[in-house]
């Protein structure tokens, strides 16, 4: 018996929660590929290389362009070989690409580094930390998932701030903070998920939700009844799945398009450098607030209605932005914008969950998952088209509420799908 099955045995609490801790683990460090992060070094790599800004970010569209086509792929890798190998290749690949960034000397050598960083942030964690905790919990699992997005906005404000300061002590040297991120990566997420990670709860004679199974005296088989267990193939059948990952790429659309123009919006309002940062480090807080609002109400509220209310919040808060004119404005806003995405966090992935059940979960993230990356590039990129050839943001913001009031309406439309064999129990075969 390794560590971990070990400690699932004799932990005083539900195991479940360890596996929370360790999958939130890669959504903290994750963050050192996000866009928030990248912000940090546009100015000293274009001061240093003499390279465009619009180059230099760039490299994250194109790194979720090619997490598109790594989706699929991540969710094959995660019913095959599980959580545990999935997440520690990733965090090792994640560190790696980020520490490299040291040596690099030409457009091509960044875009190849911190694209793979872009992808790890995009599609393996993402998928695989979501669906190990799905697998670990049914009836809290709105709230299971909520601290992961916590985990994420702590991350969110954690790596910018910390790039900053590397750079201040190394006197200005970038390279060296992005080495330091790298190995941060590693030591944060690594020993969690190599020692800690179990895929199911069943392979360590545990129930989901901890609770405790009921013998049946004929055979001393424990069933604890769930929705239907959907294959991938019959999930691409249903109307439901398509809907719901055309609404995480509208959805993500609006979050990566606010996220990576927000600084450059506000300092055209008028806003300083200096609030404007700060404003980004307020809408990580609110990110962790919305995070644990949203995944409560998943378990006390139908998940059709959260997602309704989500969509919602994100196309009403993004005309709001129209009112920033100081910084109290700002900071307001920005605040409401990050419960918005807290929400975007926590609710795609519980809803596709309860919608499909555990058994190919993985798969079925990782089909759905190359519409949130194609959202996110397209989010980056048209927005700064829409400012290049208006010379203002403005426009921008109605084109979000028109996405959010899109996704609204299919929702709506996506309800829960019909299985034609009946229900298994929890102790049927996942991955």
């Amino acid at each position: 018996m390794d560590i971990k099955q070990s400690l699932a045995k004799r932990t005083p609490f539900f195991y479940g929660w360890v596996i929370v801790a360790a999958a939130g683990s890669t959504n903290f460090v994750r963050n050192s590929a996000a866009t928030l992060t990248i912000a940090v070094f546009v100015f000293p790599m274009n001061e240093d290389l003499g390279w465009s800004r619009s180059l230099i970010v760039g490299a994250a569209a194109a790194g979720g362009i090619a997490a598109m086509f790594a989706s699929p792929i991540a969710g094959w890798l995660l019913q095959r070989f599980g959580p545990r190998a999935l997440l520690t290749g990733s965090v090792l690949a994640l560190g790696l690409s980020i520490l490299s960034i040291r040596w690099v000397g030409a457009p091509a050598a960044f875009y190849l580094a911190y694209g793979v960083g872009r992808v790890i942030f995009a599609s393996p964690v993402q998928i695989g930390a979501a669906t190990v905790v799905a697998q670990w919990f049914i009836r809290r699992r709105g709230r299971a998932t909520a601290i992961l997005g916590l985990a994420h906005s702590l991350g969110m404000g954690f790596f910018p701030l910390f790039a900053q300061l590397l750079i201040n002590a190394n006197g200005g040297d970038w390279r060296m903070a992005w080495f330091w991120l790298g190995l941060t990566v590693w030591i944060v997420a690594l020993p969690p998920v190599f020692f800690l990670m179990i895929g199911r709860p069943e392979e360590v004679g545990l129930r989901p939700d901890g609770d405790i199974a009921e013998t049946d005296a004929a055979n001393s088989a424990s069933r604890i009844p769930e929705g239907p267990q959907w294959t991938l193939q019959e999930a691409m059948r249903t109307p439901a799945m398509w809907m719901l990952a055309v609404v995480g790429g509208l959805t993500f659309f609006i979050h990566t398009g606010v996220n990576i123009h927000q600084a450059a919006f506000l300092r055209d309002q008028g806003i300083s450098a200096t609030v404007a940062a700060s404003a980004l480090m307020v809408m990580a807080v609110g990110t962790g607030v919305g995070s644990l609002v949203w995944g409560n109400l998943l378990d006390r509220v139908s998940t059709t209605l959260v997602y309704v209310g989500v969509c919602a919040w994100l196309g009403t808060v993004a005309l709001l932005f129209l009112l920033v004119d100081s910084a109290p404005v700002a900071f307001v806003v920005a605040a409401l914008f990050g419960v918005g995405l807290g929400g975007l966090l926590v609710v795609p992935p519980v809803v596709l969950a309860n919608y499909f059940g555990r058994r190919s979960l993985g798969a079925i993230r990782g089909a759905t998952e190359p519409f949130v990356s194609g959202g996110q590039a397209i989010g980056a990129v048209g927005a700064g088209l829409i400012y290049d050839t208006t010379g203002s943001y403005t426009a921008t913001f109605p084109v979000f509420t028109a996405a959010a009031v899109i996704g609204i309406v299919l929702v709506f439309l996506a309800r829960a799908p019909a299985h034609p064999r009946p229900a298994v129990a929890a102790d049927a075969p996942t991955a």
